[in-house]
């Protein structure tokens, strides 16, 4: 497969337009042979998108020797950037092909369906092991793993980021919607996509001093640092006033299966 011809995202879909959310808009190469992997998460996000075949991209991908996948991953910018469309494009791409899998969500996280770096990876390594750095699934983000591969710790990012939360999307209603993203924009593209969604449904109460967010914070917590960092991150996008400290209540998760939910 050529550079022409898998990465026209770049330029077919998106023309000669420049926004936050649109990827570069000229293909580009590390080396001499192998391609620039975020633009490579992203032709296969956006295959994932229309439902165009993606069996030649999925095989560049597979085939890229795991050191030109590190040496390719150098910062936390392109790791958050490759593992967040990553991670989207093949939660739509297994939906497509295996949707039966969902009714099993447990199988449907844990198996190991897409190969990358001289490996086959589940959703949730990408998630826990490298976008979380070695987290462990059901500890509300205060345990990590002890046994951890050389391979994991090479390709995890260097700090958690907690708005990965409000980022992925694993196919259900109350997922955050899906957006493109790359190395160059991803701290204002992560930014807009935290206060874009947590604003449709935080609720704010000044008279019973309560808010109501997202059942997210609750799962997490201990990636924003707790309590005390999920006010800080409240104050920060303007979701309650600087200075109060509401009651917090979790909003229930709907996991009802939705399929294809792009930002565009």
């Amino acid at each position: 497969m050529t550079g022409s011809k898998s990465y026209r995202f770049s330029y077919i879909f998106w023309g000669l337009a420049v926004c936050l959310f649109c990827p570069s808009l000229s293909f580009s190469k590390m080396n001499n042979e192998y391609p620039d992997i975020i633009y490579l998460s992203q032709d296969l996000l956006y295959a994932a998108k229309t439902g165009e075949d993606t069996d030649s991209m999925e095989n560049l991908l597979k085939n890229i020797p795991q050191g030109e996948i590190i040496n390719q991953l150098n910062s936390d910018d392109r790791k958050l950037s490759f593992y967040l469309n990553l991670y989207n494009a093949f939660v739509q791409l297994v939906l497509d092909k295996k949707p039966e899998l969902y009714n099993n969500r447990n199988k449907f996280y844990k198996s190991k369906l897409f190969a990358f770096a001289g490996k086959f990876w589940s959703l949730d390594e990408i998630e826990h092991d490298l976008l979380r750095k070695s987290s462990v699934k059901l500890s509300l983000g205060y345990l990590n793993k002890i046994a951890v591969s050389d391979l994991k710790i090479k390709l995890r990012v260097i700090n958690i980021d907690p708005r990965i939360h409000f980022a992925l999307n694993c196919g259900a209603k109350s997922c955050p919607p899906i957006a493109f993203y790359e190395p160059d924009k991803i701290n204002e593209q992560l930014d807009i996509a935290v206060k874009s969604y947590l604003s449709q449904d935080t609720e704010y109460d000044s008279i019973k001093n309560t808010v109501k967010i997202n059942r997210l914070f609750s799962w997490f917590r201990g990636d924003f640092g707790g309590k005390k960092g999920i006010y800080k991150f409240l104050y920060k996008y303007d979701l309650i006033p600087q200075g109060t400290k509401p009651k917090l209540n979790f909003l229930p998760y709907d996991w009802t299966l939705e399929r294809k939910k792009f930002i565009n």
